[in-house]
């Protein structure tokens, strides 16, 4: 918000502080200062001057000949303005003045006549619009002084960030009440002398409120005859200088009190409302309405009207109508003062794009209180600027109270206790005093009652905050928090997380986030069975939207719905995992549980953009590899990838595996199923992972576990295996593990064959074994025990047949 201190001078005496000092003490009360803007005359050699005689210009039907007296001398003028007669008070650029064009007034003969100066508007000094003749000056003006100086221009206008929660700063007053409370000053209120006269304002106006929770309040005033013309120049300087245009001397009287007390008003032209009548209704659905800036605009159903007895005529709080605006011919004015509610014109403000002045104080919050002190304000004013007659009395339909904030009790150990400092009792009622708050002491405190222009102010601490706001916060002696120097060790699951994250990016995995909340169709996508807990979703009593109406069971739906998400943008190759948590419903009265998943995706190639590599698709190896790094790095050990008993509903039937840990599947991993790719209308078949982080926390290994090297040799052993095709290479190698060979190593398989002379039905596994031992070289007797005990496992357990060996 912008302020004048010329015109926050009316107000408050801030003659003796400068503006900085005025900035800092605004900043450091809350009310940040971005900006100090000078504001001087754009010009030099002006000054005040009387027009004594005015002639015909004997040589130009549209020049005059002047005499103007500058308090000292008579000069000769030769001038084309028709708005001027002899006694006016007219700026005078004598010999030699700089005009803010750049344009140096110089001694001169016009058809014939001397000149010796040059009468200016407002648009040639640079000081206001009005360019439809000379500039006239009020009477009282010392003749010869100069113009800047006799008007006062020079002034500096502070840039001032009101915080959301300070509605009632959004006025000039407003300020002078934060002035006068940090500087110990009085504040000096507008004058407000109603003379009425003229009709009842009841016999010619009624006003209608269909929605009260909408509109708690309105008021109205009519004033008669007026005279639509310029505003004065001391009004218009104010407007412009917070940067408002003066349009006429009513609608700037409304503007003027709107930044002078911060509550908007607004101005019909009576004769445009039928049937006398103000009716505040809610818009139906589609409505039209041309608004002021002469666009015409649809309106959706609840956006709050002011209408006639006819037809709409303003939109309530935020912009009038085309077809009630005041007119150079208007004569008859009602003028509007209203509470509305914040809500429903934030509402209504966003969905039309239309912010204004008006509606961000009404948003904000104004005075209930101050709604009448408004109206009767800007009334007096437009029957002093406008010549207007007063109607007598005036309409003030108040169907709900608007609440006030309530009494509040201060404690004086609450004050200390919260900032630190003790501040004394007599200057805390000093403070409150000052602020405009009544109160009466108790033993403990104050019991104070807020302003009803302090919205704001709804509990003790909001005073509290007020106390040391003006007391000042650079009081307040600097501490340093206390804090324990003791480290922190992470939990077990807070290290997994940390595992988890680098490991997937080092494979190039990107992190995402996605909501907690999915929609109902998850279960039916991912074509859960009914009795899968993952269909124990647990709603959300007042979703957003439908489509976020439940809380997710799995990470994989959101994983899904980003990633299509990307790939309707031409992003298919893709590495997303997400770490989050999953909910399910539990019985009725207990909370639901909540355990914390890894999930991972991967689309597109394997290798993208790259020349040297083939275009591979990714799919469940790169996936099972990156799974398999991040279990290494947690150390968890006999992890097992095994599709017996079936896989995921939502994966394909023969390219997915679950992970058992244990003997307890901990996840699953595998291509998306087809009927679900089709669903979602995927281009491409992602390959994902899910697994319980909760449980891989409880079961890895905290310490590294070390094993020194053996410095004896290996010895290699190769065989092939004929097996059946159903026999997978996880079951052999828990066969391998389950002979218990101390000398065994590792195992390696390292080729699978299928086809050729094999019979149908059968396979070809070849697995390389290590054999080593940590005390001794083995040899070839010891080998081949240690061999044939392998061996024996495995053919005695699955029928495998051995087809040879290889060298």
């Amino acid at each position: 918000m912008l302020v004048s201190l010329k015109w926050l001078n009316d107000y408050v005496d801030i003659s003796d502080i400068p503006p900085a000092t005025l900035a800092e003490k605004l900043t450091m009360a809350g009310l940040e200062v971005e900006g100090i803007i000078e504001k001087n005359a754009n010009f030099s050699g002006v000054v005040v001057a009387r027009i004594e005689e005015i002639t015909p210009h004997p040589n130009a039907d549209k020049l005059s000949c002047c005499k103007v007296f500058d308090g000292s001398t008579i000069l000769d003028i030769v001038c084309g303005a028709r708005n001027i007669k002899i006694g006016d008070v007219v700026p005078l650029a004598k010999v030699g003045a700089s005009l803010p064009d750049g344009y140096n007034i110089k001694r001169s003969v016009i058809r014939g006549c001397p000149s010796e100066g040059m009468l200016c508007s407002e648009v040639e000094l640079s000081i206001g619009a009005d360019n439809s003749g000379i500039m006239i000056l009020p009477e009282d003006l010392p003749l010869g002084e100069d113009l800047s100086k006799a008007l006062a221009l020079d002034d500096a206008v502070l840039d001032v960030g009101i915080t959301p929660n300070r509605a009632d700063c959004y006025s000039m007053l407003g300020i002078a009440r934060e002035v006068a409370a940090l500087f110990g000053k009085a504040v000096c209120y507008p004058c407000c002398d109603l003379k009425e006269g003229g009709e009842d304002t009841s016999a010619f106006a009624t006003v209608q409120i269909t929605v009260p929770e909408l509109c708690p309040r309105y008021s109205a005033r009519i004033i008669g005859d007026v005279t639509i013309a310029p505003a004065p120049f001391w009004m218009c300087q104010r407007l412009e200088a917070v940067g408002i245009r003066a349009i006429n001397n009513v609608v700037d009287v409304t503007n003027f009190v709107m930044m002078e007390m911060g509550q908007p008003l607004h101005a019909f032209d009576y004769n445009f409302l039928e049937g006398g009548k103000i009716i505040v209704r809610t818009s139906e659905e589609n409505e039209k309405f041309t608004s002021l800036d002469g666009k015409e605009r649809e309106l959706k159903t609840k956006v709050l009207m002011i209408c006639d007895a006819v037809k709409p005529v303003a939109i309530a709080g935020i912009m009038g109508g085309y077809n009630s605006e005041v007119r150079e011919d208007s004569r008859t004015i009602l003028l509007e003062s209203a509470y509305f509610s914040p809500s429903s014109i934030r509402r209504s403000a966003r969905a039309l794009g239309m912010g204004t002045d008006a509606s961000l104080r009404f948003e904000k919050g104004i005075d209930p209180n101050g709604v009448l002190k408004a109206l009767e304000r800007a009334a007096y004013l437009i029957a002093s600027v406008a010549d207007g007659v007063l109607f007598k009395g005036c309409i003030d339909e108040y169907p709900q109270q608007i609440e006030t904030p309530k009494a509040i009790n201060l404690r004086m150990n609450k004050i200390t206790s919260l900032i630190g400092v003790d501040i004394e009792r007599a200057r805390v009622k000093e403070i409150l005093t000052a602020l405009d708050m009544f109160f009466v002491e108790t033993e403990m405190g104050f019991l104070v009652d807020p302003p009803s222009y302090r919205v704001d102010i709804t509990r003790e601490a909001d005073l509290i905050e007020e106390i040391i706001r003006i007391y000042g916060y650079e009081k307040v002696p600097m501490t340093f928090p206390a804090f324990s120097a003791q480290s922190t060790t992470p939990s077990a699951l807070e290290r997994v997380e940390k595992t988890a994250r680098t490991v997937f990016i080092g494979y190039g995995f990107s992190q995402i986030i996605t909501y907690g909340f999915v929609s109902p169709e998850m279960a039916e996508t991912l074509r859960l069975d009914k009795h899968d807990r993952r269909r124990h979703l647990l709603a959300i009593r007042n979703p957003l939207v439908e489509e976020h109406g439940v809380m997710r069971s799995s990470l994989l739906y959101g994983m899904l719905m980003a990633m299509k998400r990307n790939i309707n943008n031409n992003n298919i190759d893709l590495r997303f995992f997400e770490i989050g948590r999953v909910f399910f419903a539990n019985k009725a009265g207990e909370l639901p549980i909540e355990e914390n998943h890894l999930c991972a995706m991967i689309s597109g190639m394997a290798f993208k953009g790259n020349w040297h590599f083939a275009k591979s698709p990714a799919g469940y190896y790169d996936l099972k590899g990156a799974m398999t790094g991040f279990l290494e790095e947690i150390r968890l050990q006999d992890v097992v990838w095994s599709s017996e008993g079936g896989v995921e509903p939502f994966l394909h039937p023969y390219r997915a595996a679950n992970i058992f840990l244990g003997g307890d599947k901990i996840g699953f991993l595998g291509e998306l199923h087809p009927e679900v790719v089709a669903s979602l209308a995927l281009d491409t078949t992602p390959t994902v992972m899910e697994c319980n982080l909760d449980v891989l926390a409880t079961l890895s290994i905290k310490s590294p576990l070390f094993k020194e090297f053996s410095r004896f040799p290996a010895s290699y052993r190769d065989v092939a295996f004929l097996i059946d095709e159903s026999v997978s290479l996880a079951f052999l190698e828990e066969c391998v593990r389950k002979a218990n060979e101390c000398l065994l190593e590792k195992t390696n398989v390292f080729d699978v064959f299928r086809g050729g002379d094999l019979p149908l039905g059968k396979k070809s596994v070849a697995i390389r074994f290590t054999y080593r031992s940590d005390k001794k070289t083995l040899t070839e007797m010891e080998i081949n025990a240690a061999h044939q005990n392998v061996i024996a496992a495995i053919t005695n357990t699955v029928g495998a047949q051995i087809r040879g060996k290889a060298n």
